[in-house]
């Protein structure tokens, strides 16, 4: 687990009452072999995460028992499968995967960007299920 710190720099307008100030926002950063996830929120009833998945990638597939998720695909193009049923998704697609249903997301040749909110009654890693994985972790 890594903390990434982030810099912002923020202008005022010359005619404003604002000063310039730079502003440190500390994100959680967990690495992956298939690359990484930053958590932007998190609360009794839901969790929040960016997540970027490098070229030619792909998570495990896996199941959760306590979750369920919302992918909003940012950027990018990439190959899903939700229940041994496989389909494409670019660019603002959405995807609900229930609790309990088998599921990855596979970048295609280039990197995919998502935002996935997770609503249950638990958020920890582990609450995962691994089927496959081509990292060894099944």
């Amino acid at each position: 687990m890594a903390i990434r710190w982030q810099e912002f720099t923020i202008h005022s307008a010359s005619n404003s009452r604002v000063a310039d100030s730079t502003v440190q926002v500390d994100k959680l950063t967990e690495e992956r072999p298939w690359g990484f996830f930053e958590v932007l929120g998190e609360k009794s009833n839901h969790k929040v995460k960016y997540i970027y998945v490098k070229p030619n990638q792909k998570l495990s597939y896996q199941n959760h028992t306590q979750r369920a998720e919302h992918w909003f695909i940012v950027s990018g193009l990439a190959e899903v499968t939700i229940d041994d049923y496989t389909f494409d998704v670019g660019t603002g697609d959405t995807i609900d995967i229930e609790i309990g249903q088998k599921h990855r997301i596979a970048a295609l040749d280039n990197p995919v960007e998502f935002i996935e909110v997770q609503t249950g009654s638990y958020f920890g890693e582990d609450d995962i299920v691994r089927y496959e994985d081509d990292y060894d972790r099944a």
